[in-house]
C-alpha cells in the first residue's frame, strides 16, 4: 500500500512521497517491518513493462534507504541489500533512482570493502554519458561517497578501477558533475598508483583547459567559471608525473589573444610550480624562465596579468629552496635558475631608464620575497653591481628609476625579514642588506636632502626608500632612524615644500609612530611645537602645525603627549589673549584624534576625561563668572561646538558607573547651581553661573551646548538627577522658546529629543501629550505674545524623539503636523520642520544610545506620504508649495529602496517641485529623479517630456544676483548628472525625439562660467549625441 501511495505522489507531492519513505523507515527501525518484505511488495512494479514504474519502484526502496539509521542493516543483511541493488544497475532506466539508493547503503555502518568493490565494478559496465545529466550526478554522486567512505577498497581495484573511472567519467560537459569528477581524478592523482596510466589520466583532466564556461544568469547551483577554473587547477597541479606534458601545452596557450585564457595558464603554472616538487622543477625551471620573462619584460604596467607571472617565477624559486637554509651553492638547481635570472635582469636594469629595467627590477624584487634563501642570493648578486651602476648615473632621471628599483627590493626585505611589530621569529639566515647599510643610507639620504626641492619624484621616491627601510626589523639603529626622523621633521614643517612632498612625509612619520613612538615623542613634538605661537599675535601659521601633529598621534603613548602638549600650549595663548581661531584649532586637532584613533579602554577615556574635561570646563565657564578682566574666548559658537564634541565623544565610551557621578556632576553645574567636580578652582560659580536662567547672559546660555552633547552621550540606564522630567522638560521648553543664538535653541531643542526618547517611560505620555497639545493649540490659535515659530521647532523635535521609538502618539501628532500644510500662516515654517523628522542628527541617534526602533523611519514615510500627496491634491495653488517643501525634506532622507516603489503617486508631485524657485527642494527632487532613472526607470516613461524640460530648465545658469540664483552649481551639476543616466536607461525610441532639443540646450550649457559644469555638460551631451537615429 505504501509503496503505490508513493509511486503516486513522488512526481505530484515530493514532500508526501518523502514523508511515506520516512514512515517505513522507522518501522524497519522499529522491527515492524523487514526491507525484504518492502522488495517483495514491489515485485509486480520492478518487473512491469512499463520503464516508468520500475523506475518509481526501485526510487521507493531507494528513499527507504536514505531515511534508515546507518546501523539500522546486520552485517549479514548489507551483502544482500547491496547485491540485489546491483543487480538493478543492469536495468538502466533506474540508474539514477538506484545510485541514489546505493550511495545511502554506502553510509551504512556495515558496508565494507567487498560491497564497494562489487559496487564499482558494476558501475563500470555502465554506458554513463548517453545518460540524462541529473542520472550522471547520483551516479558520480555515488562514486564521490565511495571515494569518502571507502577508498582503500579501490586502491585494492588497482588498474582496473583507474581504467574504469577514466571511462565512466569521460566527455562530461554538465558543470555540477565536473566538479566532483575533478574532486575524485585529484583524489586518484594524489593517493592512486597512475604510473602506468599517466597519459590516460591525463586526457580526462587536461582536455577541460582551458575552462570558458559561463554560468546562466539563473543557475540554482551557483557554480561560477572560477570554481570550475579552481578545481581543475588542483588536478592539474596534483602530480608531477604531468610535468612533461603540461609544461609545454601551457607555454603554447601563453600566446592567446585572450587576457582571461592567459591569466588561467599563469595561475596553473604558478600552482604546477609550487606542487611539483624540486626534483622536477630543477629540469623545467628554465623553459618556464624563458617563456614567462617576456610576459613581464613587455608590460610596463602593473596589471593583473605581470602581476600572475611574477608569481609563477617566485613559485619556482620557492620550489627550488626545498631543503636549502643557507646561502646556495653555486651547483643547485636554484642557484642555476637564479643566476640566469639575475644576468638577463642586471643587463636590462644597466639603463635604469630604459623599457625594460622597470619590469626587470619587479623580478628581482618578487623572486626574492619567495623565502631568505632566495633573497640573499638575489641580495649578494645584484646589489653591488646596482650600487655601482647608480654611482655612475648621470641624470637624475635615471637616478630615481634605479632607486625605485631598490625600493622593491626593500619591500621584499621587510616581507621576508619582517617589520618592527611582527611577531613572527627571523630567518636564520642573516639579512645581506645589511653590508649595503651605510651606502644605501648615504645614497638615500643625499637623494632626499641633498637634492633641489624642484626634483619632487626623485626626492619622493627617496623619502620611500627611506622609510622602506626604517620599517625592516632590527636593520637601522635608533640613532638612524632619529636622523630620518629629523629629515621628515624638516620637510613636514618647511613652507618651501611641496604638498605631496610633506603628506608623504607626514605618512612616514604617522608609520614610524607605530614602532617607534618614543622618536616622535622626543624628536619631532618639540620641532612642531617650538612651531606653534604663544598668540596670534605673532601671526605665525598654525593650522598646518596641528594638522601634521594630528595625523601623527594615533598611537596611544603618542596622544597622551600630544595631549599634555597641547592643553599646555591653550594654557599659554589664553595668558596671552587670544581670538576664538586659535582655541578652536587646538581643540580641533584633539577631536580628530580621539575621532580617528583606534578604540580606547575604559581606563585611558577615564584618564582622557581626567585630563581633559574637568579643566577644559574650569578654562571655558570660570572666565564668565571671574571678577578679573579675562577674555572669554572659550564660549564662541565655534569652540563651544568643539569642546562640546569632545565631551561627547570621551564620555560616551565610559563605564555606567562613570557616567551617572559626571551627569550629577552636570546637573549640579549646570542646573542645581551647587559645587560642581567639574571646576578644579575655587570660585563664586554657584552664585553668579546660572545658563539655565531666563536672565542668563548670551555666554552663560552659550554653554548649554556642552550640557546638550553631555546629556547625548549618557547612557539610558543612567538615571537623570531630576525630581521631575516632566518639569525639566519644560523648563527647556520654555528656555527653547526665547533663545539667545541659533546654538542656543539647537542646544535646547536637542535636550528636549533627547529627554523624551532616552528617559521618558510610557509613563509618562499622557503628561507629555498634554505639553504637545497645548504647543499645537498655542500654534493654532495665533497668539501673537508666543514665540510660535519656536513653539513649531519644539513641537518636531519632540514628535521625531517619538517616532524613533515608534510611539502611538507620535504618529498622531504627525497628522497634525501634516495639517498644518494647509495653514497659510504657518504652513511654510511647518514644511521645513519635516527635515527634522527624518533627519540625521549626530546627537539623537544610536550611537549615542538614542532608541531607534527598526522600521521605525519608514513608518513614518508611510503615514506621511499619502497625507501629503492628498493634500497637495486640495491646496490652492498659494499652498502647494508647501506640500512640495515637506515632500523633498523627507525624500532627501529616505534610502531609494522605500522612495523607488511610491514614484508613480509622486511623479506629479516631483515635476511641480522642480519649478519652486527654493534650490534644497529642487537638489532633493533632482536625486530622487536620477534614483528612479537609476533604479526603476519604467516609472518616468510616461513624464519623459516633462522630467526633461524641467531638467534642461534646471541645467541653465541664469544672469543675474548669483546668490539668489535657483539653480546654484549644485543644482545645475546635479541635473546633468541626471539628465545623463537617461540614454541606456530608457528605450531610445522614447528619447530620440527630445535628441535635438536637448543637444541645443546644453551647448548653452559648454559657457557656464563654472569649469565643473561645463565638463559635466560635455560628458551629458556626448551621452545624448552617442545615442542612434531612427534608420529612414
Amino acid at each position: 500500500m505504501e509503496a503505490r501511495l508513493f509511486m503516486l505522489n513522488v512526481e505530484k507531492n515530493p514532500i508526501e512521497a518523502k514523508r511515506i519513505a520516512t514512515e517505513c523507515a522507522k518501522r524497519i527501525e522499529n522491527k515492524e517491518l523487514k526491507f525484504l518484505e518492502i522488495v517483495q511488495s514491489l515485485r509486480e512494479y520492478l518487473t512491469d513493462d512499463d520503464t516508468t514504474v520500475r523506475a518509481k519502484a526501485i526510487g521507493y526502496l531507494s528513499a527507504v534507504l536514505a531515511e534508515l539509521g546507518s546501523r539500522s542493516f546486520t552485517r549479514q543483511q548489507v551483502p544482500v541489500v547491496a547485491q540485489f541493488m546491483c543487480d538493478r544497475l543492469e536495468d538502466e532506466t533506474g540508474l539514477g533512482e538506484t545510485s541514489s539508493g546505493l550511495t545511502a547503503l554506502a553510509k551504512m555502518h556495515h558496508f565494507g570493502k567487498d560491497e564497494a568493490t562489487q559496487v564499482m565494478t558494476a558501475l563500470m559496465k555502465v554506458d554513463l554519458p548517453k545518460h540524462p545529466l541529473t542520472t550522471r550526478f547520483k551516479v558520480l554522486t555515488l562514486v564521490d561517497a565511495l571515494m569518502s567512505e571507502h577508498r582503500d577498497a579501490l586502491k585494492s581495484m588497482g588498474d582496473k578501477f583507474v581504467t574504469g573511472f577514466a571511462e565512466l567519467v569521460g566527455g562530461e560537459k554538465d558543470p555540477r558533475n565536473l566538479m566532483i569528477v575533478f574532486s575524485v581524478a585529484k583524489v586518484i592523482l594524489v593517493e592512486f598508483d597512475i604510473v602506468r596510466h599517466v597519459e590516460l589520466m591525463y586526457d580526462v583532466v587536461y582536455c577541460y583547459f582551458p575552462i570558458s564556461f559561463r554560468p546562466p544568469p539563473d543557475d540554482p547551483y551557483h557554480i561560477t567559471a572560477q570554481d570550475l577554473k579552481k578545481r581543475l587547477r588542483e588536478c592539474i597541479a596534483s602530480t608531477h608525473y604531468f610535468a612533461g606534458q603540461v609544461f609545454p601545452q601551457l607555454i603554447e596557450k601563453l600566446d592567446s589573444t585572450s587576457p582571461s585564457v592567459k591569466l588561467d595558464v599563469l595561475q596553473t603554472m604558478a600552482a604546477c610550480a609550487l606542487s611539483y616538487g624540486p626534483q622536477t622543477m630543477s629540469t623545467q625551471s628554465s623553459q618556464l624562465w624563458d617563456a614567462v620573462k617576456y610576459e613581464i619584460l613587455k608590460s610596463s604596467d602593473e596589471d593583473e596579468l605581470t602581476n600572475e607571472a611574477l608569481l609563477v617565477l617566485k613559485a619556482v624559486a620557492t620550489t627550488l629552496s626545498t631543503g636549502l637554509t643557507t646561502y646556495p651553492p653555486p651547483a643547485t638547481p636554484l642557484a642555476r635558475y637564479l643566476k640566469t635570472v639575475v644576468q638577463e635582469c642586471m643587463k636590462q636594469l644597466q639603463e635604469p631608464q630604459q623599457k625594460q629595467a622597470k619590469p626587470a627590477g619587479r623580478i628581482l624584487a618578487s623572486i626574492a620575497t619567495a623565502n631568505s634563501v632566495s633573497y640573499s642570493f638575489i641580495v649578494q648578486t645584484t646589489m653591488p653591481a646596482l650600487l655601482l651602476v647608480y654611482s655612475d648615473l648621470g641624470s637624475i632621471a635615471k637616478q630615481r628609476a634605479l632607486l625605485q628599483s631598490l625600493n622593491g627590493i626593500f619591500d621584499s626585505t621587510v616581507a621576508i625579514y619582517g617589520h618592527w611589530t611582527d611577531m613572527k621569529p627571523a630567518p636564520l639566515i642573516e639579512n645581506s642588506l645589511l653590508e649595503y647599510k651605510e651606502k644605501l643610507f648615504e645614497i638615500y639620504s643625499q637623494g632626499l636632502m641633498g637634492s633641489n626641492k624642484d626634483e619632487t619624484s626623485f626626492r619622493l621616491t627617496a623619502m620611500k626608500g627611506l622609510g622602506k627601510l626604517c620599517r625592516v626589523r632590527k636593520f637601522f639603529e635608533e640613532s638612524e632612524i632619529g636622523m630620518v626622523v629629523q629629515y621628515l621633521d624638516e620637510i613636514a614643517l618647511g613652507g618651501d615644500e611641496k604638498g605631496e612632498v610633506r603628506d608623504e612625509a607626514l605618512q612616514i612619520l604617522r608609520d614610524i609612530s607605530t614602532y617607534r613612538s618614543s622618536l616622535i615623542m622626543s624628536i619631532t613634538f618639540p620641532a612642531f611645537m617650538a612651531q606653534l605661537p604663544d598668540s596670534e599675535e605673532e601671526k605665525k601659521p598654525y593650522t598646518g602645525t596641528l594638522e601634521a601633529l594630528a595625523k601623527l598621534s594615533f598611537e596611544r603613548p603618542v596622544f597622551e603627549v600630544l595631549l599634555t602638549r597641547l592643553l599646555n600650549k591653550l594654557d599659554v595663548v589664553l595668558q596671552y589673549g587670544t581670538g576664538p581661531d586659535y582655541p578652536k584649532a587646538i581643540l580641533s586637532t584633539l577631536l580628530y584624534v580621539l575621532q580617528k584613533k583606534p578604540k580606547s579602554t575604559y581606563a585611558d577615556m577615564n584618564t582622557y576625561y581626567n585630563r581633559l574635561v574637568p579643566p577644559l570646563l574650569t578654562k571655558t565657564i570660570l572666565p564668565l563668572v571671574s571678577e578679573k578682566e579675562t577674555l572669554p574666548v572659550l564660549t564662541d559658537d565655534g569652540v563651544l561646538e568643539i569642546s562640546g564634541r569632545l565631551v561627547r565623544l570621551i564620555v560616551k565610551d565610559l563605564e555606567i558607573e562613570q557616567q551617572q557621578k559626571i551627569t550629577q556632576s552636570m546637573f549640579d553645574l549646570f542646573v542645581n547651581n551647587k559645587e560642581s567636580t567639574l571646576i578644579l578652582e575655587k570660585s563664586n560659580i554657584t552664585e553668579n553661573f546660572r545658563p539655565f536662567s531666563k536672565t542668563a547672559t548670551e555666554q552663560q546660555s552659550g554653554c548649554v551646548v556642552i550640557f546638550a552633547c553631555c546629556l547625548a552621550a549618557i547612557s539610558r540606564e543612567v538615571a537623570l538627577p531630576v525630581k521631575n522630567l516632566s518639569e525639566f522638560l519644560l523648563q527647556n521648553i520654555e528656555l527653547a522658546e526665547n533663545p539667545k543664538t541659533p546654538a542656543h535653541r539647537l542646544a535646547h531643542l536637542r535636550i528636549i529629543g533627547l529627554i523624551v526618547n532616552k528617559w521618558m517611560q510610557k509613563s509618562d505620555m499622557d503628561e507629555l501629550k498634554k505639553i504637545v497639545e497645548a504647543q499645537l493649540t498655542s500654534i493654532s490659535s495665533g497668539d501673537s505674545d508666543s514665540p510660535l515659530g519656536e513653539r513649531l521647532r519644539i513641537v518636531f523635535w519632540i514628535v521625531k524623539a517619538l517616532l524613533m521609538r515608534t510611539e502611538k502618539f507620535g504618529m498622531e501628532a504627525t497628522q497634525t503636523l501634516v495639517e498644518l500644510l494647509g495653514n497659510p500662516q504657518y504652513g511654510s515654517m511647518a514644511s521645513r520642520g519635516f527635515s527634522v523628522l527624518l533627519g540625521e542628527d549626530e546627537f539623537l541617534n544610536r550611537e549615542n544610545h538614542a532608541i531607534l526602533r527598526m522600521l521605525a523611519n519608514q513608518k513614518t514615510f508611510s503615514l506621511c506620504i499619502p497625507r501629503i500627496v492628498d493634500g497637495f491634491r486640495n491646496a490652492t495653488s498659494a499652498l502647494k508649495p508647501n506640500y512640495l517643501i515637506a515632500l523633498s525634506n523627507i525624500l532627501r532622507n529616505m534610502p531609494s529602496s522605500i522612495i523607488t516603489p511610491e514614484i508613480p503617486t509622486l511623479l506629479p508631485l516631483l515635476l511641480q517641485s522642480m519649478e519652486l524657485p527654493d534650490a534644497d527642494v529642487k537638489l532633493a527632487t533632482i536625486e530622487t529623479l536620477h534614483v528612479t532613472v537609476r533604479e526603476s526607470a519604467d516609472a518616468l516613461k510616461e513624464h519623459v517630456s516633462s522630467v526633461i524640460t524641467r531638467l534642461l530648465s534646471a541645467c541653465s545658469f541664469e544672469t543675474g544676483d548669483k546668490e539668489k540664483s535657483s539653480n546654484p552649481p549644485r543644482v545645475r551639476i546635479s541635473a546633468l548628472r541626471c539628465l545623463k543616466s537617461f540614454p541606456g536607461a530608457l528605450r531610445g525610441e522614447l528619447l530620440l525625439p527630445y535628441k535635438r532639443q536637448v543637444m541645443k540646450k546644453l551647448l548653452l550649457v559648454l559657457d557656464d562660467p563654472k569649469r565643473v559644469v561645463r565638463k559635466e555638460g560635455v560628458d551629458c551631451r556626448s551621452k545624448w549625441f552617442a545615442m542612434d537615429e531612427p534608420e529612414e
